[in-house]
């Protein structure tokens, strides 16, 4: 039976050791939420460090357990990449970052700022993807894969950390969902620590593989290109390890159309002046989406990331629809 990928024990060790520039990031009771979504609102902020995104938690974690010089290498939609390149740059690791020709380019900027080595590929993400472990493997360096590298699940479980130790009644959790770390760290937390709440994983109506495979265990990837303009959350190939530790943990998933992803950033810009991407505001379009079914629930929502595309923030800041 292959490992499992979460260890609760290495989530709380986690807690204590990963770059503190990442740990205890804001969070509170955001009351003027409440009417949007008939619930009782908690955000956890995880936009106000220096990559603007929760993946620095999960890539410093794995960085710490790897020998000073060797070569990190993965594919990114930008968010891990700027991680990993952080990471790397403060542990003494050469980074080198596989993305999509379209990847954002104000990630694109950050990650060569932070010191990878960026190669843009021709393709989507999974594309990217192929490439980076193929290099990785051709030349003996070290692959990280979210979804299935432990370290970054576990790195990111510790969002979860935080939110019971100050939040002891939490009904619901929201998560979005690219390739999972995320959503399986925070749930295997919650299950071992506070069971009773539900955990929630919101991913995208134009890139439903990761959900489909949760919901019916078959690890198939689409041929179907993804379409959505939240790309961390755009995989259009499973994570096979990501999600058996999802199917074990999180309660429901939840797909979001683009429209739902705006509203969700307007929203959040207009009620407490937060700016996020289309992923990092999933968790709420994930509630929106699911208000009907929740009414008075204390429920927090994970604000992932605010490296948004220049061309989403006028439609992101307008008036959301009626």
């Amino acid at each position: 039976m292959p490992e499992p990928l979460v260890d609760v024990g290495q989530i709380e060790k986690a807690a204590a050791c990963v770059n503190p520039v990442f740990r205890d990031t804001p969070q509170f009771r955001a009351d003027q939420l409440d009417d949007a979504l008939g619930m009782r609102a908690l955000l956890k902020v995880e936009t106000v460090n220096p990559i603007r995104c929760f993946k620095g938690r999960g890539t410093d974690f794995l960085a710490q357990t790897r020998t000073r010089g060797a070569v990190l290498v993965c594919a990114s939609a930008g968010n891990l990449g700027q991680g990993l390149a952080y990471a790397g740059r403060e542990h003494g690791l050469p980074t080198i970052v596989f993305a999509a020709s379209s990847v954002n380019p104000k990630k694109l900027a950050a990650m060569w700022r932070l010191g990878a080595q960026v190669h843009l590929v021709q393709g989507d993400f999974d594309s990217a993807r192929q490439l980076a472990a193929e290099t990785a493997e051709r030349h003996g360096w070290t692959l990280v894969e979210d979804g299935s590298d432990p370290p970054l699940a576990e790195g990111a479980g510790t969002i979860a950390v935080e939110l019971t130790r100050f939040h002891p009644v939490i009904d619901i959790v929201f998560v979005p969902v690219g390739n999972g770390s995320l959503a399986c760290g925070v749930a295997a937390w919650f299950k071992a620590v506070a069971p009773s709440t539900r955990v929630v994983a919101v991913g995208a109506t134009g890139a439903p593989a990761t959900e489909r495979a949760w919901r019916t265990g078959d690890i198939a990837s689409s041929t179907a290109p993804t379409t959505t303009i939240a790309e961390g959350l755009a995989a259009r190939v499973p994570a096979p390890r990501a999600v058996e530790a999802m199917r074990a943990t999180v309660d429901d998933f939840v797909l979001v159309d683009d429209h739902r992803l705006l509203d969700a950033m307007r929203l959040l810009k207009r009620t407490t002046g937060l700016i996020a991407e289309p992923s990092g505001a999933a968790a709420l379009a994930g509630a929106l989406t699911m208000r009907s079914q929740l009414a008075g629930a204390h429920a927090a929502m994970v604000i992932t990331g605010a490296n948004v595309d220049q061309g989403l923030l006028p439609p992101a800041v307008a008036a959301e629809r009626s």
